[in-house]
């Protein structure tokens, strides 16, 4: 991250996932972002061409994948209004270039910022971000999030990044396409960054709610703590152990909230030891590469285990409460905030529940997340 320099939401926007296509095909993708601060805003973005962790079974993308050839045709930001629907407020759209071109190929596992551009965002307005991108057919991937959507997000076909209207654009159905990083220019006095799977990345939780614990968080402490969320739906551990991308970008905080191992548990049915394993090598690469770093990490979330996986997720809680405890900065207990009263306490509690029973925290369980968060962080 750039110095003087944080990011412009609370949205995660890593990735999971590659967009392929079988033939060359240019896509504009305008996502609506609610901004943490409004008025005028120096803005630019950083990305990197590569995947942060791995999607379900590993069969179609894993973490550090890097993404291909690409071409960025043109890049907008805009006053996206105060309803996402696909259109942008006439007039505002203000172009992000690079060394002062309008486009941009990009290389396979490129990192790389955009020129800066001023443009001012009404109080409750959305900032609308459009890119047109080119790939050239089925061995071109590009990186992105597929989830349930947290932002409103339309597609057209061909190059409409600076389209006013919403002519041709349609709901992006569960494919999200960002930059890693949309920042703006901000003096801060730390860096706040949210690293983990889903339920750091708030799936499930109502779209342009912004109902999720990390957003929570985020609004509560304040424009003066920066804050990058790349909380990453179907994540695991081992997703950042390898010279994993990923990780690297946690290094560029001052203080990181690590909460991870749900889908090490209950998708990739790792054993406690290697789960264990992985946390202590993360807790190691984290404070080692970036001496001084703080590193807050949390209990695995309750997530309705049972049987054996219920078994690994109290063997490594009792880890974390003790040992791991020695290793970093403070044990968050986001466990015991999300479960019911023992000895039932690996069961979501029933009004946290998502919709048709989805033990993903839904934004009641954010705000109860965040309240026992900050009153913890700021004892």
């Amino acid at each position: 991250m750039q110095s003087g320099y944080t990011s412009i939401t609370s949205l995660s926007s890593a990735s999971n996932f590659i967009a392929r296509f079988s033939e060359k095909t240019t896509i504009t993708f305008r996502t609506y972002i609610q901004p943490r601060e409004f008025g005028q805003l120096q803005i630019k973005f950083w990305h990197s061409n590569t995947v942060d962790s791995t999607w379900a079974d590993g069969s179609e993308s894993n973490a550090s994948d890097q993404g291909g050839h690409w071409r960025i045709e043109s890049c907008f930001i805009a006053d996206g209004g105060q309803q996402p629907d696909g259109s942008i407020v006439a007039g505002t759209e203000r172009p992000l270039t690079f060394a002062g071109s309008p486009s941009k190929d990009v290389r396979p596992g490129e990192q790389f910022w955009s020129d800066a551009s001023a443009i001012h965002v009404p109080d409750g307005h959305f900032l609308a971000f459009s890119w047109a991108i080119t790939l050239d057919g089925l061995s071109e991937g590009l990186p992105f999030n597929t989830e349930t959507l947290l932002a409103s997000a339309f597609e057209a076909v061909g190059d409409a990044a600076k389209q006013a209207s919403a002519d041709g654009y349609e709901g992006a159905g569960n494919r999200q396409v960002l930059p890693s990083l949309i920042a703006y220019e901000k003096t801060t006095s730390k860096q706040l960054v949210f690293l983990g799977d889903s339920i750091t990345q708030g799936v499930r939780t109502e779209k342009d709610g912004y109902a999720f614990w990390a957003a929570k968080i985020a609004a509560s402490l304040g424009t003066d703590t920066g804050v990058w969320n790349i909380g990453s739906g179907w994540a695991r551990a081992y997703d950042l152990v390898e010279d994993s991308v990923w990780l690297s970008k946690a290094l560029h905080g001052d203080e990181v909230i690590l909460c991870i191992g749900v889908n090490d548990v209950g998708t990739a049915n790792r054993s406690a030891e290697q789960l264990i394993a992985d946390l202590t090598t993360i807790i190691s690469l984290l404070t080692s590469q970036k001496p001084g770093l703080v590193l807050w990490l949390c209990t695995l979330p309750a997530f309705n285990f049972a049987g054996e996986q219920e078994t690994v997720w109290r063997t490594v809680n009792n880890w974390i409460r003790s040992d791991a405890a020695n290793s970093v900065s403070g044990v968050f207990d986001i466990a015991a905030v999300l479960g019911q009263a023992k000895p039932n306490d690996q069961l979501l509690r029933p009004e946290f529940m998502s919709p048709h029973n989805d033990p993903h925290p839904n934004g009641l369980a954010g705000t109860a997340v965040a309240d026992a968060f900050l009153a913890w962080y700021n004892n």
